[in-house]
């Protein structure tokens, strides 16, 4: 927080002391954080679901690509040091977008007039009203994700050499309620995700009615495609179609 002392009335001839934010803290720089992490979860999404797809060519394929992500950087970067930046920076991310949006609900309730108790209630859409849980559940997603098939902590396998027995291990029949808690979570991202992009559409100009349908659309096929793409592989793992 920064204080500025320069203003001085002029009839009382005291200083009168004002606070003002940091640009970053301020409502303009909150959006730009959203934005910017919103932009880099989604790309890191759309490459980690493409990268999830390949244990449909096979074991020998799947652990391939697992291995070529360990020695990303190499020689610059040592072991998997490049990774661990990447997914520290997944985190910092996650925490950063949901900071940003927290502070601007709260500053949006705080600006509205006082409620009578005849004002109507105004009901937004369903993701928008369960986006800060829904960033809660993500948050503890990515925690367990990480604890599960990165550090093989939580894993019935946890061999970082055998990534693909590691996938088929952790989505087996017996262990459904992992794949409830995956499904919960991704559809949750799901909802953000046709929040978000729809926001970002209308922000670029799509505000017509004809323009805010097309922005509907987009935002819903984006979010499902994704969605389809990340449930794909746990459930052809509980189904027997990947063993």
């Amino acid at each position: 927080m920064h204080w500025t002392t320069d203003q001085i009335t002029p009839s009382v001839g005291r200083v009168v002391v004002t606070r003002t934010r940091s640009p970053i803290r301020s409502n303009v720089g909150l959006k730009a954080v959203m934005a910017v992490t919103g932009i880099v979860l989604v790309l890191f999404l759309i490459a980690h679901m493409l990268g999830n797809l390949k244990i449909f060519t096979g074991a020998v394929s799947f652990n391939h690509y697992a291995e070529w992500l360990r020695e990303l950087g190499a020689p610059l970067l040592p072991g998997v040091w490049a990774l661990w930046i990447l997914r520290i920076g997944l985190v910092v991310a996650v925490v950063a977008h949901i900071w940003a949006a927290t502070t601007l609900a709260v500053r949006a309730r705080a600006a509205r007039p006082v409620r009578y108790a005849h004002r109507s209630k105004v009901q937004g859409s369903y993701a928008a009203r369960t986006m800060r849980w829904g960033g809660v559940i993500i948050l503890l997603f990515v925690i367990y994700h990480i604890l599960d098939l990165t550090t093989g902590t939580l894993n019935p396998v946890g061999d970082p050499t055998r990534p693909y027995a590691n996938v088929v291990a952790d989505f087996a029949p017996e262990r459904w309620y992992v794949t409830l808690f995956y499904t919960l979570a991704i559809v949750t991202i799901g909802f953000h995700l046709r929040h978000g992009v729809f926001s970002a559409l209308r922000s670029l100009g799509q505000q017509t009615p004809r323009g805010e349908r097309r922005a509907r659309a987009v935002a819903l096929v984006f979010a499902v495609a994704l969605c389809a793409g990340y449930l794909v592989v746990p459930f052809a793992v509980l189904t027997g179609l990947v063993s």
